[in-house]
């Protein structure tokens, strides 16, 4: 299982896209107050754990076992929004 840490050392890459695509990412990018490099190296992490998704789900679930709601929801309770 490998999970990515920050590290200083960063390597670059070289990506090709649409002159287009790349325009109007750098634009939406900067209202979101992020660059394309950026939003990359976030969907490059998630990317790479995404496989341990599931793990990570089901030690959340087993650290909240003892978690209790202290009584019992009637039907309605549980349907309503």
């Amino acid at each position: 299982m490998y999970i990515y840490r920050d590290v200083d050392m960063a390597k670059n890459i070289t990506l090709s896209a649409d002159d287009m695509l790349i325009k109007r990412a750098r634009e939406k990018a900067r209202r979101e107050n992020t660059s394309l490099n950026q939003l990359f190296r976030n969907w490059l992490k998630k990317y790479v754990n995404r496989d341990n998704l599931g793990t990570e789900y089901d030690s959340l679930m087993e650290g909240m076992a003892d978690a209790r709601a202290g009584r019992k929801f009637s039907r309605d309770e549980m349907n309503a929004r």
